[in-house]
């Protein structure tokens, strides 16, 4: 059983709205979703866009052959191309649950965070992201503000972003580690350059040890501080590291027990499997020869691109970046640029269009969700762990 001190909940209202910091991101949530010509003004943009990158970088690389071959893939492995794209929304929609929906079958917020309005979410947020922003900030917002849309208090809503995004991107930094590490020793098959293996690996490695002390910063930061109750900055400065060192300690709890976190540890695993095959695919409707292993640190190395300023959705930096990364591990042009073009056309921009409807049911199921009522106290602990004690 949880210590009390330990699990006791902090109000909603412990700290003041105007102080909170999450509050910006539950307005960009509203805004995203109250602007309709907004919206279908960045779709238009966005598909010229796309014109633009299919028709430019072919010419602009100097491989005219590239788009004729673009033309002409086995349709066969398209399919399962799309095939993995589904899977990997479907594993993001169970992250989503696992996690953000919460484990209570009691709890409000998880009965209406049900499957069914986690995969619209999941869609709309994806699309979001494609949209309108880079490093998926326009995803976060959009998840947020459904979050307390589905009467979760900012707090814990705020908690459950931090751990969603920590269990995720800890299985990209995973995953970086390890295959970085094995193509290097040449278990795995494939050029091993040093900037391709040791470095991102590395790099992961130190972003995984930062997150894990990051775990250490106490959730009762805020008690702690209270005798300078008059600086309401102070507070401020310390209310983020409280909330951000709760979602890390909630995604590690989640690994740790495994049997309460299996749709959240699942979720992540196989999101990322997913997108991996959906590239891997790709490179199969082209006439394949690319190693496994490469085509795994391709993928993560080049998706560090996603992280540049872009007018919507990674177009052009993304897509370059996935290009250089594959180039690095020495494939040749004609076959990375086909594949990577068809993958950013299967993994990205198709499901732009179902996100967009998504969306639109997603506003009509958040409004009949206002009668409801209720919000959650906020514990500095997740559920699993008080569980597991």
């Amino acid at each position: 059983m949880a210590d009390p001190q330990r699990a006791h909940p902090l109000s909603d209202d412990s700290v003041p709205p105007e102080m909170e910091p999450t509050v910006e991101i539950e307005q960009a949530g509203t805004r995203l979703l109250g602007d309709r010509r907004r919206m279908f003004t960045v779709l238009a943009a966005f598909v010229l866009l796309i014109v633009g990158v299919y028709v430019l970088i072919p010419k602009i690389s100097g491989v005219k052959g590239s788009l004729t071959k673009l033309a002409d893939p086995n349709w066969a492995w398209v399919a399962v191309a799309v095939g993995f794209n589904g899977f990997s929304f479907l594993a993001y929609a169970a992250l989503f649950r696992g996690i953000l929906g919460g484990r209570d079958d009691q709890d409000l917020v998880y009965k209406r965070l049900d499957f069914r309005a986690s995969f619209k979410i999941t869609m709309a947020g994806l699309a979001a992201t494609t949209l309108f922003s880079a490093a998926g900030a326009g995803g976060v917002a959009l998840t947020y503000w459904a979050l307390r849309k589905a009467g979760m208090e900012r707090r814990r809503a705020a908690c459950r972003m931090v751990a969603f995004l920590v269990l995720l991107y800890m299985v990209y930094a995973g995953a970086l580690i390890v295959f970085g590490v094995l193509l290097r020793t040449g278990v795995f098959n494939g050029e091993a350059p040093l900037g391709g293996t040791v470095v991102p690996a590395g790099l992961a490695a130190i972003a995984v040890l930062v997150t894990c002390l990051i775990a250490l910063i106490p959730g009762d930061l805020e008690r702690r501080i209270e005798r300078h109750q008059d600086r309401r900055w102070v507070h401020r400065l310390a209310t983020g590291p409280a909330t951000v060192s709760s979602g890390v300690r909630t995604a590690i709890a989640y690994v740790r027990h495994p049997r309460r976190g299996a749709w959240a540890v699942g979720g992540a695993l196989g999101y990322w499997v997913g997108m991996v095959g959906i590239l891997w695919a790709c490179f199969h409707a082209y006439g394949g020869g690319v190693p496994f292993a490469v085509v795994v640190m391709g993928f993560f190395v080049g998706m560090v691109a996603n992280l540049a300023p872009s007018p919507a959705g990674g177009v052009g930096t993304l897509d370059a970046g996935l290009i250089g990364a594959f180039l690095l591990y020495g494939i040749p042009i004609d076959t990375v640029l086909p594949a990577v073009l068809t993958f950013r056309l299967v993994g990205f921009w198709l499901p732009i269009i179902p996100g967009v409807i998504a969306y639109f049911a997603l506003r009509k199921q958040v409004n009949t969700w206002g009668g409801d009522g209720g919000t959650l106290s906020y514990t500095s602990e997740s559920k699993v762990t008080a569980e597991a004690k």
